[in-house]
Protein backbone atom coordinates (compact mmCIF):
# COMPACT_ATOMS: atom_id res chain seq x y z
CA UNK A 1 0.00 0.00 0.00
CA UNK A 2 1.28 3.93 -0.58
CA UNK A 3 3.07 5.46 2.41
CA UNK A 4 3.13 9.04 2.27
CA UNK A 5 6.46 9.65 3.66
CA UNK A 6 7.95 8.12 0.72
CA UNK A 7 9.45 9.55 -1.67
CA UNK A 8 8.73 8.91 -5.34
CA UNK A 9 11.48 8.29 -8.14
CA UNK A 10 11.43 9.96 -11.05
CA UNK A 11 14.50 9.61 -14.11
CA UNK A 12 14.15 11.44 -17.55
CA UNK A 13 15.04 8.86 -20.14
CA UNK A 14 16.52 9.67 -24.10
CA UNK A 15 13.63 9.76 -26.66
CA UNK A 16 11.21 11.50 -24.24
CA UNK A 17 10.49 8.80 -22.40
CA UNK A 18 10.22 9.79 -18.23
CA UNK A 19 10.32 6.83 -15.96
CA UNK A 20 8.35 7.05 -12.21
CA UNK A 21 7.01 5.26 -9.59
CA UNK A 22 3.51 5.31 -7.89
CA UNK A 23 3.27 8.94 -5.78
CA UNK A 24 -0.66 8.28 -5.13
CA UNK A 25 -3.64 6.56 -5.90
CA UNK A 26 -4.22 8.16 -9.28
CA UNK A 27 -0.39 6.63 -10.81
CA UNK A 28 -1.57 3.46 -9.52
CA UNK A 29 -4.78 3.57 -11.29
CA UNK A 30 -3.19 4.80 -14.53
CA UNK A 31 -0.75 2.04 -14.45
CA UNK A 32 -3.71 -0.68 -13.39
CA UNK A 33 -5.58 0.56 -16.54
CA UNK A 34 -2.56 0.21 -18.67
CA UNK A 35 -2.40 -3.43 -17.27
CA UNK A 36 -5.36 -4.20 -18.33
CA UNK A 37 -4.92 -3.36 -21.79
CA UNK A 38 -1.69 -5.62 -21.70
CA UNK A 39 -2.75 -8.18 -20.20
CA UNK A 40 -6.42 -8.46 -19.96
CA UNK A 41 -9.37 -6.86 -17.61
CA UNK A 42 -8.48 -9.00 -14.47
CA UNK A 43 -4.86 -7.63 -14.01
CA UNK A 44 -6.28 -4.22 -14.20
CA UNK A 45 -7.69 -4.94 -10.42
CA UNK A 46 -4.95 -6.88 -9.58
CA UNK A 47 -2.43 -4.53 -9.54
CA UNK A 48 -5.11 -1.88 -7.92
CA UNK A 49 -5.50 -4.45 -5.12
CA UNK A 50 -1.68 -5.18 -4.71
CA UNK A 51 -0.76 -1.64 -4.86
CA UNK A 52 -3.42 0.29 -2.60
CA UNK A 53 -4.34 -2.82 -0.27
CA UNK A 54 -1.42 -5.20 0.10
CA UNK A 55 0.38 -4.77 3.83
CA UNK A 56 3.95 -5.11 2.16
CA UNK A 57 3.75 -2.86 -0.84
CA UNK A 58 5.00 0.63 -2.05
CA UNK A 59 4.56 3.17 -4.21
CA UNK A 60 8.09 3.00 -5.10
CA UNK A 61 7.83 -1.14 -6.28
CA UNK A 62 5.55 0.24 -9.04
CA UNK A 63 7.56 0.73 -11.88
CA UNK A 64 6.21 2.87 -15.02
CA UNK A 65 7.54 4.90 -17.88
CA UNK A 66 5.47 7.77 -19.37
CA UNK A 67 6.16 9.10 -22.89
CA UNK A 68 6.70 12.54 -22.03
CA UNK A 69 4.98 14.16 -25.44
CA UNK A 70 1.82 12.79 -24.34
CA UNK A 71 1.63 11.79 -20.43
CA UNK A 72 0.69 8.01 -21.58
CA UNK A 73 1.65 4.84 -19.54
CA UNK A 74 3.57 3.16 -22.12
CA UNK A 75 5.79 -0.07 -20.04
CA UNK A 76 5.51 -1.10 -16.79
CA UNK A 77 6.92 -3.65 -14.25
CA UNK A 78 6.80 -3.87 -10.64
CA UNK A 79 8.60 -5.69 -7.41
CA UNK A 80 6.22 -7.35 -5.19
CA UNK A 81 8.10 -8.41 -1.84
CA UNK A 82 7.82 -12.07 -0.44
CA UNK A 83 9.18 -13.62 2.72
CA UNK A 84 10.17 -17.18 1.76
CA UNK A 85 11.42 -19.72 4.21
CA UNK A 86 15.10 -21.22 3.37
CA UNK A 87 15.59 -24.45 5.73
CA UNK A 88 13.81 -22.33 8.20
CA UNK A 89 15.83 -19.12 7.80
CA UNK A 90 13.58 -15.93 6.18
CA UNK A 91 14.78 -14.14 3.92
CA UNK A 92 13.16 -11.73 1.64
CA UNK A 93 13.07 -11.84 -2.36
CA UNK A 94 11.01 -9.51 -4.74
CA UNK A 95 9.26 -10.51 -7.56
CA UNK A 96 9.27 -9.29 -11.06
CA UNK A 97 5.61 -9.04 -11.79
CA UNK A 98 3.07 -7.93 -14.37
CA UNK A 99 5.89 -7.13 -16.95
CA UNK A 100 4.37 -5.41 -20.54
CA UNK A 101 5.03 -2.73 -23.22
CA UNK A 102 2.63 -1.38 -25.27
CA UNK A 103 2.88 -2.88 -29.06
CA UNK A 104 4.02 0.21 -30.73
CA UNK A 105 6.80 0.95 -28.00
CA UNK A 106 8.71 -2.17 -27.76
CA UNK A 107 12.35 -2.60 -28.58
CA UNK A 108 13.36 0.54 -27.66
CA UNK A 109 14.98 -0.71 -24.05
CA UNK A 110 12.13 0.57 -22.03
CA UNK A 111 11.86 -2.55 -19.92
CA UNK A 112 15.95 -2.85 -19.71
CA UNK A 113 15.82 0.22 -18.23
CA UNK A 114 13.02 -0.43 -15.30
CA UNK A 115 15.14 -3.20 -14.61
CA UNK A 116 17.84 -1.43 -13.50
CA UNK A 117 15.46 0.59 -11.16
CA UNK A 118 14.01 -2.44 -10.32
CA UNK A 119 17.58 -4.47 -9.17
CA UNK A 120 18.16 -0.99 -6.89
CA UNK A 121 14.85 -1.44 -5.61
CA UNK A 122 15.47 -4.78 -4.61
CA UNK A 123 18.92 -3.51 -2.72
CA UNK A 124 16.76 -0.97 -0.49
CA UNK A 125 14.46 -3.87 0.27
CA UNK A 126 17.05 -6.29 1.41
CA UNK A 127 15.99 -8.59 -1.16
CA UNK A 128 18.81 -11.21 -1.30
CA UNK A 129 16.97 -13.12 -4.63
CA UNK A 130 14.24 -12.40 -7.45
CA UNK A 131 11.81 -14.77 -9.00
CA UNK A 132 9.28 -14.44 -11.88
CA UNK A 133 6.95 -16.16 -13.39
CA UNK A 134 7.40 -15.03 -16.72
CA UNK A 135 7.86 -15.80 -20.36
CA UNK A 136 10.17 -18.29 -21.91
CA UNK A 137 13.49 -17.61 -22.07
CA UNK A 138 12.97 -13.67 -22.13
CA UNK A 139 14.37 -12.51 -18.44
CA UNK A 140 17.81 -14.91 -18.97
CA UNK A 141 18.70 -11.65 -20.45
CA UNK A 142 18.45 -9.98 -16.82
CA UNK A 143 20.55 -13.02 -15.14
CA UNK A 144 17.49 -15.09 -14.09
CA UNK A 145 17.56 -18.88 -14.23
CA UNK A 146 14.97 -21.65 -13.68
CA UNK A 147 15.48 -22.72 -10.34
CA UNK A 148 12.07 -24.12 -8.31
CA UNK A 149 8.90 -25.73 -8.95
CA UNK A 150 6.18 -23.42 -10.25
CA UNK A 151 2.91 -24.50 -11.83
CA UNK A 152 2.11 -28.14 -13.75
CA UNK A 153 1.17 -30.63 -11.87
CA UNK A 154 -1.66 -34.09 -12.20
CA UNK A 155 -5.32 -33.72 -13.98
CA UNK A 156 -7.63 -35.96 -12.41
CA UNK A 157 -11.27 -36.72 -13.46
CA UNK A 158 -14.02 -38.48 -11.39
CA UNK A 159 -13.24 -41.67 -12.97
CA UNK A 160 -10.16 -42.30 -11.43
CA UNK A 161 -11.29 -41.81 -7.91
CA UNK A 162 -12.49 -44.91 -6.33
CA UNK A 163 -16.33 -44.59 -4.69
CA UNK A 164 -15.71 -45.25 -1.30
CA UNK A 165 -17.63 -42.70 0.86
CA UNK A 166 -15.96 -40.52 3.08
CA UNK A 167 -18.87 -38.93 5.90
CA UNK A 168 -16.26 -38.21 8.29
CA UNK A 169 -15.28 -35.44 5.73
CA UNK A 170 -17.58 -32.26 4.42
CA UNK A 171 -16.34 -29.01 3.21
CA UNK A 172 -17.23 -25.24 3.64
CA UNK A 173 -16.03 -22.30 1.86
CA UNK A 174 -14.00 -20.14 4.13
CA UNK A 175 -15.36 -17.39 6.35
CA UNK A 176 -13.60 -13.96 7.41
CA UNK A 177 -13.66 -15.90 11.47
CA UNK A 178 -11.51 -18.48 9.70
CA UNK A 179 -8.81 -16.70 9.48
CA UNK A 180 -6.77 -17.95 12.44
CA UNK A 181 -7.36 -21.62 11.91
CA UNK A 182 -6.27 -20.97 8.20
CA UNK A 183 -3.00 -18.78 9.57
CA UNK A 184 -2.01 -21.90 11.67
CA UNK A 185 -2.94 -24.95 8.75
CA UNK A 186 -0.77 -22.79 6.10
CA UNK A 187 2.30 -23.22 8.72
CA UNK A 188 2.28 -26.56 9.10
CA UNK A 189 1.93 -27.37 6.00
CA UNK A 190 5.26 -25.11 5.27
CA UNK A 191 6.94 -28.22 7.58
CA UNK A 192 6.33 -30.24 4.46
CA UNK A 193 8.97 -27.87 2.24
CA UNK A 194 12.34 -26.98 2.59
CA UNK A 195 11.87 -22.94 1.24
CA UNK A 196 8.06 -21.70 0.82
CA UNK A 197 6.40 -18.35 1.42
CA UNK A 198 5.80 -16.97 4.28
CA UNK A 199 2.53 -15.69 5.32
CA UNK A 200 1.55 -13.67 8.36
CA UNK A 201 -2.04 -12.60 9.43
CA UNK A 202 -1.78 -9.56 7.41
CA UNK A 203 -1.46 -11.38 4.31
CA UNK A 204 -3.95 -13.57 4.86
CA UNK A 205 -6.26 -11.02 5.71
CA UNK A 206 -5.22 -9.54 2.36
CA UNK A 207 -5.91 -12.55 0.64
CA UNK A 208 -9.56 -13.06 2.10
CA UNK A 209 -10.91 -9.69 1.57
CA UNK A 210 -8.91 -8.08 -1.40
CA UNK A 211 -8.95 -10.26 -4.32
CA UNK A 212 -12.46 -10.11 -5.36
CA UNK A 213 -12.67 -9.12 -8.74
CA UNK A 214 -9.02 -9.85 -9.71
CA UNK A 215 -6.94 -12.26 -11.24
CA UNK A 216 -6.04 -13.96 -8.19
CA UNK A 217 -9.59 -14.04 -6.53
CA UNK A 218 -9.90 -17.48 -5.02
CA UNK A 219 -11.99 -19.69 -3.46
CA UNK A 220 -10.86 -20.98 0.21
CA UNK A 221 -13.07 -24.48 1.01
CA UNK A 222 -12.49 -25.57 4.75
CA UNK A 223 -12.02 -29.43 5.37
CA UNK A 224 -14.52 -30.59 8.86
CA UNK A 225 -14.31 -33.27 10.40
CA UNK A 226 -17.54 -35.14 11.99
CA UNK A 227 -17.36 -33.11 14.74
CA UNK A 228 -17.10 -29.69 12.69
CA UNK A 229 -13.57 -28.96 13.48
CA UNK A 230 -11.79 -27.48 10.72
CA UNK A 231 -8.78 -29.86 10.05
CA UNK A 232 -7.14 -28.85 6.26
CA UNK A 233 -8.06 -26.22 3.76
CA UNK A 234 -7.55 -25.98 0.05
CA UNK A 235 -7.81 -22.62 -2.42
CA UNK A 236 -9.50 -22.62 -5.70
CA UNK A 237 -8.17 -19.80 -7.92
CA UNK A 238 -11.17 -18.07 -10.07
CA UNK A 239 -8.60 -17.57 -13.52
CA UNK A 240 -5.68 -20.36 -14.13
CA UNK A 241 -3.98 -21.89 -17.02
CA UNK A 242 -5.93 -24.38 -18.61
CA UNK A 243 -9.55 -25.17 -18.88
CA UNK A 244 -9.87 -27.08 -15.16
CA UNK A 245 -10.77 -26.32 -11.94
CA UNK A 246 -7.36 -26.15 -10.18
CA UNK A 247 -6.23 -26.56 -6.73
CA UNK A 248 -3.59 -24.05 -6.84
CA UNK A 249 -2.99 -24.84 -2.37
CA UNK A 250 -3.74 -26.96 0.18
CA UNK A 251 -2.80 -27.86 3.45
CA UNK A 252 -1.57 -31.18 5.06
CA UNK A 253 -4.05 -33.94 5.12
CA UNK A 254 -4.73 -37.53 5.92
CA UNK A 255 -5.51 -39.79 3.31
CA UNK A 256 -9.27 -39.92 3.99
CA UNK A 257 -9.33 -35.72 3.72
CA UNK A 258 -7.13 -35.92 0.76
CA UNK A 259 -10.06 -38.91 -0.76
CA UNK A 260 -13.02 -36.64 0.28
CA UNK A 261 -11.04 -33.49 -1.08
CA UNK A 262 -10.78 -34.79 -4.43
CA UNK A 263 -14.35 -36.27 -4.34
CA UNK A 264 -15.58 -32.49 -3.55
CA UNK A 265 -12.88 -31.13 -6.35
CA UNK A 266 -14.78 -33.19 -8.93
CA UNK A 267 -17.95 -33.24 -7.81
CA UNK A 268 -17.70 -28.89 -8.63
CA UNK A 269 -16.23 -29.27 -11.60
CA UNK A 270 -19.31 -31.78 -12.87
CA UNK A 271 -21.02 -28.94 -11.27
CA UNK A 272 -20.14 -26.02 -13.41
CA UNK A 273 -19.01 -27.55 -16.39
CA UNK A 274 -15.25 -28.05 -16.38
CA UNK A 275 -13.42 -30.48 -17.75
CA UNK A 276 -11.72 -32.38 -14.72
CA UNK A 277 -9.20 -30.86 -11.52
CA UNK A 278 -5.72 -29.98 -12.02
CA UNK A 279 -3.56 -30.29 -9.01
CA UNK A 280 -0.98 -27.74 -8.72
CA UNK A 281 0.76 -28.53 -5.83
CA UNK A 282 4.24 -30.01 -4.11
CA UNK A 283 5.17 -33.06 -5.75
CA UNK A 284 5.33 -34.34 -2.15
CA UNK A 285 1.49 -33.25 -0.83
CA UNK A 286 -0.47 -36.18 0.17
CA UNK A 287 -3.49 -35.03 -2.74
CA UNK A 288 -0.61 -35.32 -5.37
CA UNK A 289 0.62 -38.81 -4.59
CA UNK A 290 -3.39 -40.30 -3.88
CA UNK A 291 -4.28 -38.36 -7.56
CA UNK A 292 -0.79 -40.40 -9.02
CA UNK A 293 -2.02 -43.71 -7.33
CA UNK A 294 -5.24 -43.16 -8.74
CA UNK A 295 -4.13 -42.97 -12.17
CA UNK A 296 -3.73 -38.70 -12.65
CA UNK A 297 -2.43 -37.79 -15.72
CA UNK A 298 1.07 -35.74 -15.21
CA UNK A 299 1.30 -32.62 -16.68
CA UNK A 300 5.08 -32.23 -16.30
CA UNK A 301 5.84 -28.98 -14.17
CA UNK A 302 7.15 -25.33 -15.32
CA UNK A 303 9.49 -23.51 -13.23
CA UNK A 304 10.62 -19.92 -11.43
CA UNK A 305 13.28 -17.48 -12.84
CA UNK A 306 15.48 -16.77 -10.06
CA UNK A 307 18.05 -14.52 -9.73
CA UNK A 308 20.57 -14.28 -7.33
CA UNK A 309 21.64 -10.45 -7.36
CA UNK A 310 24.80 -11.22 -5.16
CA UNK A 311 25.71 -14.63 -3.84
CA UNK A 312 27.81 -14.07 -1.22
CA UNK A 313 24.88 -12.02 -0.15
CA UNK A 314 22.46 -14.53 0.05
CA UNK A 315 25.02 -17.13 1.41
CA UNK A 316 25.46 -15.07 4.38
CA UNK A 317 21.41 -14.39 4.51
CA UNK A 318 20.95 -18.25 4.83
CA UNK A 319 24.10 -19.46 6.88
CA UNK A 320 22.23 -20.25 9.60
CA UNK A 321 20.18 -23.18 7.56
CA UNK A 322 23.83 -23.95 6.52
CA UNK A 323 25.52 -24.53 9.38
CA UNK A 324 22.72 -26.60 10.58
CA UNK A 325 23.08 -28.91 7.35
CA UNK A 326 26.70 -29.50 8.52
CA UNK A 327 25.78 -30.33 12.20
CA UNK A 328 24.13 -33.28 10.87
CA UNK A 329 26.63 -34.24 8.56
CA UNK A 330 30.05 -35.99 9.07
CA UNK A 331 30.61 -32.39 8.75
CA UNK A 332 29.91 -31.73 12.30
CA UNK A 333 32.48 -29.49 13.95
CA UNK A 334 34.52 -29.15 10.76
CA UNK A 335 37.01 -26.21 10.11
CA UNK A 336 38.07 -25.24 6.54
CA UNK A 337 37.37 -22.88 3.74
CA UNK A 338 35.52 -24.06 0.94
CA UNK A 339 35.99 -21.44 -2.23
CA UNK A 340 33.24 -21.37 -4.93
CA UNK A 341 34.54 -19.85 -8.08
CA UNK A 342 31.66 -17.88 -10.48
CA UNK A 343 34.29 -16.99 -13.16
CA UNK A 344 33.71 -13.48 -12.28
CA UNK A 345 33.97 -13.59 -8.73
CA UNK A 346 35.26 -16.12 -6.43
CA UNK A 347 33.56 -16.41 -2.78
CA UNK A 348 34.87 -18.67 0.16
CA UNK A 349 32.97 -19.73 3.00
CA UNK A 350 34.35 -19.91 6.29
CA UNK A 351 33.85 -22.49 8.93
CA UNK A 352 34.94 -22.65 12.42
CA UNK A 353 34.04 -25.70 14.28
CA UNK A 354 31.21 -25.56 11.66
CA UNK A 355 29.91 -22.31 12.37
CA UNK A 356 29.81 -20.05 9.18
CA UNK A 357 31.88 -17.17 10.58
CA UNK A 358 32.32 -15.34 7.29
CA UNK A 359 31.37 -15.29 4.08
CA UNK A 360 34.72 -14.06 1.60
CA UNK A 361 34.17 -11.98 -1.50
CA UNK A 362 37.68 -12.18 -2.94
CA UNK A 363 36.33 -10.61 -6.44
CA UNK A 364 39.54 -13.74 -7.76
CA UNK A 365 38.55 -15.53 -9.89
CA UNK A 366 41.94 -17.61 -10.64
CA UNK A 367 43.20 -21.50 -8.86
CA UNK A 368 39.71 -21.94 -7.09
CA UNK A 369 39.46 -25.66 -7.03
CA UNK A 370 35.38 -25.24 -7.04
CA UNK A 371 34.07 -23.42 -10.36
CA UNK A 372 30.39 -22.67 -11.16
CA UNK A 373 29.29 -20.55 -14.28
CA UNK A 374 27.56 -17.75 -12.51
CA UNK A 375 23.49 -18.93 -13.26
CA UNK A 376 24.42 -22.54 -12.81
CA UNK A 377 24.51 -22.08 -8.98
CA UNK A 378 21.31 -21.20 -8.54
CA UNK A 379 19.44 -23.98 -9.01
CA UNK A 380 22.11 -25.99 -6.79
CA UNK A 381 21.69 -23.80 -4.02
CA UNK A 382 18.10 -23.29 -4.22
CA UNK A 383 17.73 -27.29 -4.17
CA UNK A 384 16.45 -27.15 -7.78
CA UNK A 385 18.99 -29.56 -9.26
CA UNK A 386 21.77 -31.77 -7.17
CA UNK A 387 25.30 -31.33 -7.40
CA UNK A 388 25.80 -34.23 -9.92
CA UNK A 389 22.89 -33.28 -12.28
CA UNK A 390 24.57 -29.49 -12.49
CA UNK A 391 27.68 -30.56 -13.47
CA UNK A 392 26.20 -33.01 -16.00
CA UNK A 393 24.54 -29.86 -17.41
CA UNK A 394 27.47 -27.86 -17.24
CA UNK A 395 30.60 -29.16 -18.58
CA UNK A 396 32.41 -25.69 -17.21
CA UNK A 397 31.47 -26.80 -13.81
CA UNK A 398 33.69 -28.51 -11.51
CA UNK A 399 34.43 -29.72 -7.72
CA UNK A 400 37.41 -31.28 -6.26
CA UNK A 401 37.19 -34.82 -5.07
CA UNK A 402 38.11 -33.06 -2.17
CA UNK A 403 35.13 -30.88 -1.82
CA UNK A 404 32.32 -32.79 -3.17
CA UNK A 405 30.53 -34.23 -0.44
CA UNK A 406 30.89 -30.82 1.55
CA UNK A 407 29.20 -29.26 -1.62
CA UNK A 408 26.76 -31.71 -1.37
CA UNK A 409 25.94 -31.87 2.07
CA UNK A 410 25.55 -27.70 1.96
CA UNK A 411 23.46 -27.57 -0.81
CA UNK A 412 21.11 -31.00 -1.47
CA UNK A 413 18.02 -31.32 -3.62
CA UNK A 414 14.94 -29.99 -1.56
CA UNK A 415 11.31 -29.68 -1.79
CA UNK A 416 10.24 -25.94 -2.48
CA UNK A 417 7.03 -24.47 -3.54
CA UNK A 418 5.80 -21.20 -3.11
CA UNK A 419 2.36 -20.49 -2.44
CA UNK A 420 0.95 -16.87 -3.60
CA UNK A 421 1.36 -13.90 -1.19
CA UNK A 422 -1.34 -12.16 -3.27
Amino acid sequence: MLDINETPHQQTLSDGFVMRTAANENDVERVAQFNGVIHGHGVTGMTRSIFLHHPDTRGRDLIFVEDARTGEVVSSLCVIPWKLSYSGVTINSGEMGIVGTLKEYRNRGLIREQVKFFKQRLKERGCVMSHIQGIGYYYRQFDYEYAMPLEGGYIITGREIPSQQTPEYSLRLAQSDDLSILVSLADKAGGDLNIHSVRNEAIWQYLMTHSAGAETESEVWVVEDAARNACAYLRLPKFHFGEELTVSEASQMTFGQAVAVLQHATTLAVARHIPGVRLCLPANHILMRVAKSFGARDMGAYAWQIHIPDIANLLRAVAPALERRIALSPFAGFTCDLPLCFYRQTVALRFVDGCLTKVIDSGNTDGAPNNFPPRSFTPLVLGYRSLGETLAAYPDAGVSAANRLLIETLFPKVQAFLYTIY
